[in-house]
Order: structure tokens, then C-alpha cells, then sequence
């Protein structure tokens, strides 16, 4: 992802860091350990935790225009903690979980930083090693956590913004806080993928294979993308 955005741009990156890459192997672990039934309530609360990623980037996003990252990092994880802890109090049906998702993807674009995309600068690459050992060490304290904490937090953390945070914080320090907006654009983009992925799993785990369930999750996630992005080139021929 990190080669991605060197290429093609921050916005390019928050798209692709908005697909299960890391959530998706987290449900399949909980899945084998735990069986289908809990896998599934476990991707309804993945579904209404797109909310949880949406306020860490929407938080982020404002705080790094004015603050060092350390600090813009602490509000986007207290933010994060709130409404993450908000919804494991009320554990929203499937029903409410998707009326969540689609209504903090439809406002979070009008929510963020307006800034105009500026032009990739040159960066060396120096810093892809830190970002693989922080997701890696991230990923393995959330796939550590998510089981032992029941269906509801299972669910929770296994969104928690691995990619979004290591992004965020990285994009921040080497491009600035414009590039870093252009980054959630984008994920926000990439989070209806994200949605359909576990919304197919919710549908899917109690009556099929983990297998048949994690490939129709998988091409669903990109048929979902390839439609949006039709719409979207649509509108703007239009």
C-alpha cells in the first residue's frame, strides 16, 4: 500500500488500506477458533465499527493541521475508544449495524479538511520498514485481543485502523497533513468494499465454508468497488 501511494498517490493509498487486508484474516482466525455462529455476530460488529474508522481519519484529519502527530494520534484514538465503547454498550443488530456504516460513509466526506490534491513529492523510502513492523506488531496485539474478548469487542478490534493509523501517522510526518486527507478520502471510498466484504461473511459463515464464504466475501468486496468507481466516473462525465 505504502508503494501504491509512492506511485499513484495518497488517495490511491487510503482506497486500497480500506479493504479487509487485515480485518479479513483476523475474522477467519476468530472463525476457525471459534466457529461460524460467533464469526458471524463478530462481522456484524465489524460492519457498524466502519463508524470507529471513520472518526479515528475524520478526528486525525482535522488534529494533524494544527498538531504534532503524537498528539493528533491521541485524540483519533480517544475518539476511536469513545464511540468504539458506544457501540459495544448498545451491540447493534445487522439491520443498525449497516444503517451506521452508510451514514457515516455518506456525511464523513463532507465532515473532512477541504484541500485541494497537490502533487506527490519525491519521497525515499526509508520509513517502509517501521511501517511494516508497527502493522505487523499492531495486527498481532488486535488478532491477540479480538477472541478473548467476545463477539461484540471480537468484531471492534478486528477494525481497529491498523492500516488507517499506520498510514495517517506515517503520511503525516513525510508528505504533511493535505496528503493525509487525501488518504481518507480515499479510504472512505474503499470502506463500502469493506462493508460488503463483511456483510457477505454475516450472510454467508452460517450456512456455507469458511472457504466459500471468505471467497465471496473477497469477490463481492471488488465488485462493489469496480461499481462505485462506474458511478463515479459517470457522475463526473455528466
Amino acid at each position: 500500500i505504502t508503494l501504491a501511494g509512492r506511485k499513484w498517490g495518497s488517495g490511491i493509498a487510503g482506497l486500497m488500506g480500506a479493504f479487509p487486508v487485515v480485518a479479513g484474516p483476523i475474522i477467519i482466525f476468530i472463525t476457525l477458533e471459534q466457529g461460524p455462529e460467533f464469526a458471524a455476530l463478530t462481522s456484524v460488529s465489524a460492519i457498524s465499527a466502519t463508524a470507529c474508522l471513520l472518526i479515528f481519519g475524520l478526528v486525525y484529519s482535522w488534529a494533524c493541521i494544527r498538531l504534532r502527530w503524537f498528539f493528533a494520534l491521541l485524540l483519533a484514538l480517544i475518539a476511536w475508544f469513545i464511540l468504539a465503547l458506544a457501540l459495544a454498550l448498545t451491540k447493534p443488530n445487522l439491520g443498525i449495524a449497516l444503517l451506521i456504516a452508510a451514514c457515516s460513509l455518506l456525511v464523513t466526506p463532507y465532515l473532512l479538511p477541504r484541500t485541494k490534491p497537490t502533487t506527490l513529492p519525491k519521497t525515499k523510502l526509508h520509513d517502509l520498514p517501521w511501517r511494516m513492523l508497527v502493522g505487523a506488531l499492531l495486527t498481532f496485539s488486535v488478532t491477540s485481543l479480538a477472541a478473548a474478548l467476545g463477539e461484540v469487542w471480537s468484531g471492534i478490534l478486528a477494525v481497529f485502523p491498523v492500516i488507517g493509523l499506520v498510514l495517517a501517522v506515517f503520511t503525516h510526518n513525510t508528505l504533511g497533513p493535505t496528503h493525509v486527507t487525501q488518504v481518507y478520502r480515499g479510504m472512505v471510498k474503499g470502506l463500502y468494499s469493506f462493508a460488503a466484504f463483511f456483510l457477505t461473511l454475516t450472510l454467508m459463515l452460517p450456512k456455507t465454508s469458511i472457504l466459500i464464504a471468505a471467497l465471496c466475501a473477497v469477490v463481492v468486496a471488488i465488485a462493489t468497488q469496480v461499481i462505485l468507481q462506474f458511478i463515479a466516473k459517470s457522475i463526473t462525465k455528466n
